[in-house]
């Protein structure tokens, strides 16, 4: 304890031990939540036999799959043709063209009886295509019929392409729609020779009028594509069975979800550090903002770390307790001592913000066989449980608060577990109930005898004045505070009163107020030594009228140093022993300096003051005042409120000028707080009272 202590008071101003112990408590999360995110994987390769069933630890899409089907829908959808309706008013225009330009020809070379001339006047009307159609002689038995014939052969003809070209025709439908063209011209009354003419150049005139549209074809397989749902590997969903054989598909999705040890990802690795970032900075802010004190964080931090990382391996001891698959022992960690003992030994707010630290950390540390990182149950269970255990110690810390905290604490573990198993309307036997809740009592149970247990450790170890050691301290069957009552109980009563000041004016300025009052009941323990030479002891006369100055002031210098020397020997804490040696501060003792100046010459005013140290904190310059204003008042033959007031701030000001505040963080503001404080509280003890007459008693006759 002895090398803690002496460790610790040579670096606490050491601001690099500050940094270490932030890293180190970083190091703490990553390496213990590491093992518990990092998927386990198995060394499998392609068409072996699987020796155990696999399910997937994460959700995510299947992309290769995915693509696959999608260009399968997209092969499957058939190209989209577009109906031309034109192409059927255009045919039939041509034919109905060609078949016109015949009779105008007829009629222009009626006199012509010579054939190639005929053929040239109608090669100069007609597309040069339209010959490749039709042999001279054709053309020719064509440009000879009559006209009457050539007018049913144009009607007919016309009839044809309007009803065939109405009507999809695709490339591959071709043939099959010229072939209509015969059916339609089946029953012209038309020479044979003639028909057979036009039956060809109707056929020529029926062309395909769909055409393929690629812009609504892309749209239509962009539509099957969509219409492809992504193929995801669900979290937990079994990949392969035991005993499976492993084809590449399977072993293509043990690979995508990061199951094959020849997967060296690094993304579990980066989102843990990430996760641990977060849960860092809250603590960095909580000891800046609420527990930044230059000479102590240090300490404190290394505390919390220690406690931290106590609370971290119970988590792991437990974790390897034998689980089933209705419950996690998750539910037995006394996650509550951790926040109890921060909340004892260093800040109610730190606690509360490392209860949601310690839930986060618990849910990814029992999250075996669960779906995703983190355990929902064992996270709502362990912060309840945490919070009710920082929560419940709010004002009095005694040993026995700490049990009815522990029991408090099991009392809501009880009904947290109720709440999860009812909502989860899971059908458990007496059995699984009775496990259930036994789990969450022994947590609360184990919760109190560890905060028990370790509490003086803490104290011991890092020399740490709780608020529950205080209290033990205030506790009047402690041996010096008997000693006091039963040697100086003019002494006693003096530092009661002091007590109650001091608390008073310490709790109005923020300081320490439960240390102020604990620290008044000793700060007067020298007294013990030598009681009678002090007033408020003293009955029937004072012995300093028989003794010279010098004396008088050595034995009352002396109270101070005899009792730093009785403080050390029961082992009280430093904070009590330091205002013991600082309440006087280096004032000066009038009464006797002003004595020994009326009976010498010369005196030094050094050889009549305390030996000091001055008051180096809030609480020891606090009760300085509150000492002297008490004796002071308590000197007054009729204290009114006015003269209360008058003396309290004279004496401040008698110590502002002595410089009795210099090495101290008090403010003038501050010692404003403290002197209304003090009238206060002196005028609720030196009220006006009642004057009753004398009533004499006259006997009954």
């Amino acid at each position: 304890m002895e090398r803690i202590r002496f460790f610790l008071e040579h670096v606490k101003h050491v601001r690099i031990i500050r940094y270490i112990l932030f890293t180190f408590l970083a190091l703490l999360m990553v390496t213990v939540l590491y093992y518990h995110v990092k998927p386990q994987q198995y060394s499998i390769r392609p068409f072996d036999i699987s020796k155990e069933t696999i399910r997937s630890p994460i959700t995510i899409e299947d992309k290769d799959t995915t693509e696959k089907l999608k260009k399968e829908a997209a092969e499957k959808v058939t190209d989209v043709y577009t109906l031309k309706k034109e192409y059927a008013e255009n045919r039939v225009d041509l034919i109905s063209s060609l078949f016109t330009t015949i009779l105008d020809i007829q009629e222009e070379t009626g006199s012509l009886k010579n054939d190639s001339e005929i053929i040239k006047k109608l090669k100069e009307r007609l597309p040069q295509e339209w010959f490749t159609y039709l042999s001279e002689d054709e053309w020719i038995r064509l440009l000879t019929a009559k006209s009457e014939e050539i007018r049913v052969a144009k009607e007919a003809s016309v009839t044809a392409v309007h009803s065939i070209m109405n009507e999809p025709i695709t490339q591959e439908e071709l043939q099959k729609a010229k072939m209509r063209v015969q059916n339609e011209l089946k029953y012209v009354m038309l020479p044979s020779s003639l028909k057979d003419i036009v039956t060809k150049l109707t056929k020529e005139a029926i062309i395909p009028n769909v055409i393929y549209d690629r812009a609504a074809t892309e749209e239509k397989r962009r539509q099957a594509m969509d219409e492809v749902k992504p193929v995801k590997i669900l979290q937990g969903q079994i990949i392969v069975e035991e005993g499976q054989f492993i084809t590449n598909e399977i072993y293509h999705q043990l690979k995508l979800v990061g199951l094959l040890e020849n997967d060296h990802s690094i993304q579990p690795f980066i989102g843990l550090l990430l996760l641990v970032i977060l849960l860092i900075a809250p603590i960095i802010y909580g000891f800046t903002r609420w527990i930044d004190d230059g000479q102590q964080t240090n300490t404190y931090l290394l505390i919390y770390v220690t406690i931290f990382t106590i609370t971290v391996i119970i988590m792991e001891l437990i974790r390897l307790l034998p689980e089933s698959d209705t419950f996690s022992t998750g539910y037995l960690v006394p996650v509550a001592f951790g926040t109890m003992l921060t909340r004892i030994l260093l800040s109610e707010r730190l606690a509360i913000m490392t209860s949601v630290i310690y839930s986060i950390c618990g849910s990814v540390i029992f999250n075996e066989g669960m779906n995703g990182t983190f355990h929902a149950s064992i996270a709502v269970y362990l912060l309840t449980s945490a919070l009710a255990g920082s929560l419940f110690l709010q004002k009095e810390l005694r040993k026995a608060k700490i049990w009815q905290a522990g029991f408090f604490v099991s009392f809501i573990n009880i009904v947290v577990m109720l709440a999860m198993i009812l909502m989860k309307n899971g059908h458990y036997s007496m059995m699984e109930m009775s496990m259930f809740l036994l789990m969450a009592l022994a947590s609360g149970f184990f919760s109190a005898i560890f905060t028990i247990g370790l509490l003086p450790f803490f104290e011991a170890s890092f020399g740490i004045l709780s608020s529950m050691k205080l209290i033990e301290l205030s506790n009047p069957n402690h041996p010096l505070l008997r000693k006091i009552l039963t040697e100086a109980p003019g002494t006693y009563h003096h530092s009661i009163m002091v007590a109650n000041l001091a608390e008073a004016a310490c709790e109005a300025i923020g300081a320490n107020g439960l240390l102020a009052r604990v620290a008044c009941y000793y700060h007067d323990i020298g007294k013990t030594k030598r009681p009678r030479y002090f007033i408020e002891n003293q009955i029937g006369g004072n012995p300093h009228d028989q003794l010279s100055p010098q004396l008088s002031k050595n034995i009352i210098i002396a109270h101070v140093t005899d009792g730093v020397s009785i403080l050390k020997k029961y082992r009280m804490p430093k904070e009590i022993i330091d205002i013991a040696e600082q309440h006087h501060g280096t004032t000066l003792l009038k009464y006797f300096y002003h004595k020994a100046t009326q009976q010498m010459d010369y005196v030094l005013e050094e050889e009549f003051r305390y030996p000091g140290p001055k008051p180096q904190t809030k609480e020891a310059a606090v009760i300085s005042i509150a000492d002297s204003v008490e004796a002071a008042v308590r000197s007054l033959a009729n204290p009114s409120q006015e003269k209360i007031e008058k003396l309290v701030r004279s004496i401040i000001a008698d110590r502002l000028q002595d410089n009795q505040f210099n090495e101290c963080d008090i403010t003038l503001r501050e010692l404003e707080l403290v002197a209304k404080s003090l009238c206060e509280t002196l005028n609720g003890v030196f009220h006006s009272r009642i004057e009753y007459p004398d009533i004499r008693k006259e006997k009954v006759k």
